[in-house]
């Protein structure tokens, strides 16, 4: 570790000291010197600090003289309008109160006064109703306010408990209270759409609120926070189970962002719609997310995602880790086990990053989250290793045989299991967003795993019936009749009718489409790098182990198998069997 010059390194009262006789044009003070980490010297549930130690130092050397963030270290644009990018205060606050053997930043004037100016920017762009600015000067945004409520409160934290910048810790206590009475009015339309637009975003601003109101309470806006959790439940929430993120699932955003921010805003609050929110949100996720049967790792369920495209889940995900704080949910909502690391895993995964001989790699721009940080003020809750066998066991797909079907604002989901095959499928009058591809969207075996994974936001990687120029059915609304029976059987077609395709699952799978003219049939497979493929003109062989799955169309075409140029996963990646027919096309699965 760099160590610093007694000159440089002024801590506590001398800093503050320091600060208060400096000029406010004279507060930019020089970045502090770097610092290379040593792995031993951190506790295993503080790990994750190591690469944000490394940041601090570049961070400061790039902020101006005003205290605006530049450099490009978090959020775009990265303009000095955009309050999200000032969020990284907490990181300089983190970093400057905290006692740590490898922090030397502790106290550091240099680190102080960056994070002065930081929060001077910070505030100075608050609007005079409370809320903050983030893609233009004038807009009173919902996501930089939420935000700014949750860093400025737990900076305000660390400020207070060290007994640093008084002056600010005033600031942002008042700018606290006029962003709480704009953002916790239920008649604000920016923050309360029925139903919520991103309710990430409004779950972050009432975490932070939570805490703000422990820190200096107020009967007024308490009361007005209760209402706003309920409303929260009322509006924020499918009946379906996910999150809405504009008016669909994202499996990014539900998971790795809004039920972290709800279990912040339940450690701060107690209130109880967030536990049954986290129930709910449980078992639409146990449907969604599949399970590697040898433990390696999770697909998602990614083509109905309205947002983002987070295709794959490592078993084992050490810090930094956007999920981790969903752990504090575990006692309360024991399902919620399955889906986070058990405890002996991750104890494994710390003990090997601290033997790694390798230097701590550095955070690229933008992956900055300050979140990451944010977030780690709780404890741990992790569930033990059996803990975690025993909610794996309960994944509804974990079951033989089940038809579950889901509906919301004109969209479906169905989800087929048979003791052969596990499929899914989004349908209906409407999609949530264009980046959403409609139609079949993945494929599981309870050996084998996942064979067929439809990705969101990509034509030439969806399952899919294809017509030239690549323009596939799945790239539009597809409606859905439910027939039934066994094989269970459905039917969904184009809103112009151009492709009608007809699906049974029961011991196999047969998909029959009918196009308009001449089309080609597009499936995207995940294939392991220990599996063997064998392509002919009558169908493909896939042999993963002891099974044998069988993708076949009863007649001689001119199929092609041919790796996706950007789609991987650990030990595997994606290729795309594409077969040529003339609009009649009828595909059976089979496994043995």
């Amino acid at each position: 570790m760099n160590a610093f010059s007694r000159r440089s390194l002024i801590t506590g009262a001398t800093a503050i000291g320091l600060l208060a006789t400096l000029p406010a044009s004279a507060r930019a003070l020089p970045a502090p010197p770097p610092v290379t980490p040593n792995r031993r010297s951190f506790a295993p549930d503080e790990q994750r600090f190591a690469q944000y130690l490394m940041l601090v130092s570049p961070m400061v050397a790039d902020m101006n003289s005003s205290g605006f963030f530049g450099g490009g270290w978090w959020r775009s644009p990265n303009a000095p309008y955009n309050a999200r990018v000032q969020e990284h205060v907490y990181t300089l606050a983190w970093f400057a109160t905290q006692a740590r053997s490898w922090n030397p930043y502790r106290g550091n004037a240099q680190v102080l006064a960056a994070l002065d100016a930081g929060l001077g920017h910070y505030l100075g762009l608050q609007h005079a109703d409370g809320s903050w600015p983030e893609y233009s000067r004038d807009q009173h945004s919902l996501a930089a306010t939420g935000f700014a409520l949750g860093y400025l409160s737990k900076t305000n934290a660390l400020l207070r408990r060290s007994n640093v910048l008084p002056q600010r810790q005033a600031q942002i206590t008042a700018s606290l209270r006029r962003a709480m009475t704009w953002f916790l009015n239920g008649s604000n339309g920016g923050v309360w759409q029925r139903p919520l637009t991103w309710a990430n975003q409004t779950t972050a601003g009432l975490a932070g609120s939570a805490l703000a109101l422990r820190q200096d309470p107020d009967a007024g806006l308490r009361q007005r926070l209760t209402e706003a959790f309920a409303r929260l439940a009322a509006t924020g929430q499918s009946p379906a189970g996910f999150f809405y993120e504009e008016s669909g699932a994202d499996t990014n955003y539900n998971f790795e962002v809004m039920l972290p921010e709800l279990a912040d805003a339940w450690r701060q609050s107690e209130d109880p719609n967030l536990v049954a929110m986290t129930r709910k949100y449980t078992d639409w996720f146990g449907y969604n997310l599949l399970r590697e049967p040898d433990g390696s790792g999770w697909f998602t369920n990614v083509a109905p995602n309205s947002r983002t495209s987070s295709r794959f889940y490592a078993d084992v995900r050490p810090d930094p880790e956007r999920t981790a704080l969903n752990n504090q949910f575990v006692p309360v909502v024991p399902d919620l086990a399955a889906f986070v690391a058990g405890r002996e895993d991750l104890a494994a995964a710390r003990s090997a990053w601290a033997a790694n001989p390798a230097p701590v790699p550095a955070l690229v721009k933008p992956d900055t989250s300050p979140r990451i940080l944010a977030h780690a003020i709780y404890g741990e809750r992790y569930p033990s290793r059996a803990e975690r066998t025993a909610a794996i066991a309960r994944l509804p797909y974990q079951r033989a045989s089940f038809v579950e079907r889901r509906s919301d604002q004109g969209q479906d989901f169905l989800f087929v299991r048979r003791p052969r095959f596990y499929l899914g499928g989004y349908f209906g009058t409407r999609r949530a967003t264009s980046l959403a591809r409609t139609g079949l969207t993945f494929l599981w075996h309870p050996v084998a795993g996942t064979l067929v994974q439809s990705i969101n936001n990509n034509n030439h990687a969806c399952w899919a019936t294809v017509f030239p120029g690549q323009v596939p059915d799945s790239d539009g609304a597809q409606q859905a009749e439910f027939l039934g029976g066994e094989p269970y059987r459905f039917r969904y077609r184009t809103p112009s009718g151009s492709v009608v395709t007809e699906v049974t699952v029961g011991d196999r799978i047969t998909r029959s489409v009918r196009a308009g003219s001449a089309a080609t049939e597009q499936i995207p497979l995940v294939v392991r790098d220990s599996d063997t493929t064998v392509l002919d003109s009558r169908g493909l062989t896939l042999t993963r182990g002891r099974v044998v799955i069988r993708f076949d169309w009863a007649q001689s075409l001119d199929p092609a198998l041919r790796p996706a140029s950007t789609i991987t996963y650990p030990g595997r990646r994606m290729f795309i069997l594409t077969v040529p027919h003339n609009g009649t096309f009828t595909l059976a699965i089979s496994a043995r």
